[in-house]
């Protein structure tokens, strides 16, 4: 599936961001799309490359104007990278605060006899002087909603510009009308048509401010990137820049240093601070052969580190695209407000015409229809509806990737909330998958030596964490090497078959010798008791004779976290449920030393992955958390995935949200943040309808003039932004 990021300018409101969305989806070969009105970008799915001229021309077809995001700093840009059309707005045409303050200052003295009224002194500025000062504020400050009105309703559709536009123009060509037909003193209502345009300049400036602050932890991320790297060529130390810098270079790191890119030191050793990369609060320390990531500082000790990843493959950037994605991704919940903005500006522009008529055939009196028509159009701008929920999208995940958690999608964040069943794998989750070989117990009539060099010359070769535990062991004992073992064949979820010495063996589980009709009598009453000490059991056999050879107990330490992570779930009335591969004596032991509920174990990975779907069948709303591969089809059906990223790409790749450091108090972390976005969501909705749903029929009733409507409405877009920006104050418990 083929992806791009375009960037769209002139979007206004929730009904912009539908339009863009019909467009595009109409493009021979779009699959999907999906639109964001506060990050401002579109994100394109195609299954086969859809050129950006060909989405590009639709878009501006419809009024809005597309570019290519600028390319990742640290990656060198093509040199046929096509340029976005140009912004819309005149070079002569002023933009943000400038055009706030300067249409306040020709605003102010139309408004200024209004307030001099309430002081008692009655002064009324000349006509001809308003027309004056309200003309530029209408035409050339304001130029922006016609322009965006008129191409919004030549494309059938319209959006906050068109109402605007259409608010302010009948209030301004009353105004005018009322100017030219004479009289002793025509009350004018030009101080209306400005003030509005102010107030709605004033509120989209404060929106974008807003807007960038909610985009704080991509800049933040974006910032650790360093501009170039001091790379050792020909025993010499040279500053290249950093998108020269290619894998297997030797970078240097010095003291207080940012480290370049990903890589492994291969000489030095320091302390290293990851925290705006893990959420890790201290350095961590790191030694010749460990891996470090691009972006995090050096401390005191001079490092040589070899790159093993760069530009778009580095942790950094990953990191990033996943934010970013999770930022421009939809929640659900926005999939009800899409349907109520595809409907929303023609049903006030009906109420607006209502309400004109029902003024002026009731009352007679067309100038008061007007206005009461004109706050209708100005108050019902749907922009609240548009940013209410990617605002509080865009916080939660930003600010839960500071503290180390990482949410693929906007979908992840809305279903956590709603966690009922956390189900933990244990090795590497829950304990430190760091296996050591902690007893060998030989067979009658087998040499602990020989068990252990047989064992060893099965599991030669093996990165699975109970396979390093075997070749420490035989490393420290200084057991001799045999050939290596021939015919290896991994059995998924039960151990492993080999060939040494002409010898079919057998390495794994319980499950994996009682299929295999071998007998465990002579070791059963051992093995008990070393599983209700919570050691993991792995048996040797000779396969062909179907004889057992002996039995390995492997001990793993329980994370430091991991009892508290447990409890605090239960603090929130989350049960949990320990499912594992592991056998039910070391699971039992494991789940009572840290208070786990329910546990299920000797699960082969299809085993794991029918039981999450059983589990949900009983109405359960389930996260799994796992590192390994065997994981990854639980993690796929859960409702929630939660991924170490301790573990393996795959298991991170079947997940909603990945976890950027090993411990699991991040568990009820995201569930946590996870709750107070969907609050805010729906905070922010609640805010963005009760606007409409009292404002329009206030207006229609003559109880909202202009200036007030433009006031609630423009406060409307800032608060829900401001309510969204809260979450930045979110915690993990304990930090």
């Amino acid at each position: 599936m083929n992806q791009q990021a375009i960037k769209i300018e002139g979007m206004s409101c929730a009904s912009c961001v539908g339009r863009v969305e019909r467009v595009l989806a109409a493009v021979p070969g779009v699959d999907k799309v999906s639109v964001n009105l506060a990050t401002e970008m579109a994100r394109v799915e195609s299954a086969q490359p859809v050129e950006f001229a060909v989405l590009a021309q639709v878009i501006d077809k419809a009024g809005y104007h597309a570019s290519l995001p600028p390319p990742e700093p640290g990656v060198a840009p093509a040199a046929d990278t096509p340029a976005g059309p140009a912004s819309a707005a005149p070079a002569l045409m002023p933009t943000g605060g400038v055009a706030v303050l300067l249409a306040a200052l020709f605003s102010l003295p139309l408004v200024l006899p209004m307030l001099l009224e309430l002081a008692g002194i009655h002064w009324m500025l000349d006509g001809r002087l308003q027309w004056l000062l309200a003309t530029p504020v209408q035409f050339w400050l304001g130029a922006r909603f016609y322009r965006a009105g008129w191409l919004a309703a030549r494309a059938r559709s319209g959006n906050m510009d068109l109402l605007v536009a259409l608010g302010t123009s009948a209030a301004y060509g009353l105004s005018v009308y009322l100017l030219l037909a004479g009289g002793a003193m025509p009350h004018l209502y030009f101080e209306a048509s400005s003030v509005v345009i102010t107030l709605v300049l004033l509120g989209k400036w404060l929106e974008a401010r807003a807007k960038r602050q909610t985009a704080a932890a991509i800049r933040a991320l974006q910032t650790l990137r360093p501009e170039s790297a001091r790379v050792r060529r020909d025993g010499q130390d040279v500053d290249v820049a950093i998108h020269a810098v290619r894998v297997d270079d030797i970078i240097v790191v010095r003291p207080g240093e940012r480290i370049a890119a990903d890589g492994v030191i291969a000489e030095g050793a320091s302390h290293v601070d990851e925290a705006l990369i893990t959420g890790e609060s201290l350095p961590v320390a790191r030694h010749a052969g460990e891996r470090v990531t691009g972006g995090a500082i050096n401390g005191e000790g001079l490092l040589l580190v070899r790159v093993t990843a760069i530009g778009a493959e580095s942790t950094l950037s990953r990191i990033i695209r996943l934010v970013e994605d999770a930022q421009a991704a939809k929640a659900p919940v926005q999939h009800l407000v899409d349907r109520v903005s595809a409907v929303f500006v023609p049903v006030v522009l009906v109420l607006a015409l209502l309400t004109f008529g029902g003024w002026w055939l009731l009352g007679g009196d067309a100038e008061q229809a007007i206005i009461n028509a004109v706050a209708v159009l100005v108050i019902a701008c749907p922009c609240a509806l548009g940013l209410a929920t990617p605002a509080a999208i865009m916080a939660g995940t930003g600010v839960a990737a500071r503290y180390g958690i990482l949410i693929k999608d906007a979908e992840a964040l809305e279903l956590a909330h709603r966690i009922t069943t956390v189900a933990f794998d244990k090795t590497g989750t829950l304990t430190e998958g760091q296996p050591s070989l902690a007893v060998l117990a030989p067979a009658p009539g087998v040499d602990e030596a020989r068990l252990l060099q047989l064992a060893s010359a099965v599991q030669r070769g093996s990165e699975h964490a109970l396979a390093r535990a075997v070749q420490q062991a035989a490393a420290t004992r200084a057991v001799a090497a045999l050939a290596p073992a021939a015919d290896i064949s991994a059995l998924p979820g039960r151990g492993v078959a080999a060939t040494v010495d002409g010898v079919r063996l057998l390495l794994g589980s319980t499950r994996l010798m009682q299929e295999q009709g071998v007998s465990l009598q002579a070791l059963s009453a051992r093995a008990e008791e070393l599983e209700r000490s919570g050691h993991t059991i792995s048996w040797l056999a000779d396969a062909d004779a179907h004889q057992l050879l002996g039995l390995l107990a492997f001990g793993d330490r329980i994370k430091p976290q991991a009892q508290a992570a447990i409890a605090a779930l239960h603090a929130m009335h989350i049960q949990t449920i320990l499912l594992t591969g592991d056998n039910q004596g070391s699971a039992d032991a494991v789940a009572r030393q840290l208070g786990v509920q329910r546990v299920i174990a000797n699960m082969l990975p299809a085993d794991k992955a029918s039981t999450v779907a059983g589990l949900k069948g009983e109405g359960a709303t389930i996260a799994m958390v796992g590192d390994g591969i065997n994981d990854a089809p639980a993690l796929a059906a859960a409702d929630v995935g939660i991924a170490m990223s301790s573990g393996t790409d795959v298991a991170m790749h079947a997940a909603g949200i990945t976890l950027m450091r090993g411990d699991p108090a991040l568990v009820a972390a995201a569930i946590s943040i996870s709750r107070r976005s969907y609050s805010k969501i729906r905070q922010n909705l609640f805010w963005a309808f009760i606007y409409n749903l009292i404002g329009i029929p206030l207006a229609a009733l003559g109880l909202l003039n202009p200036m007030v409507a433009g006031g609630a409405m423009a406060l409307s877009s800032v608060s829900v932004i401001s309510n969204a920006l809260l979450l930045r104050r979110w915690k993990p418990e304990g930090q």
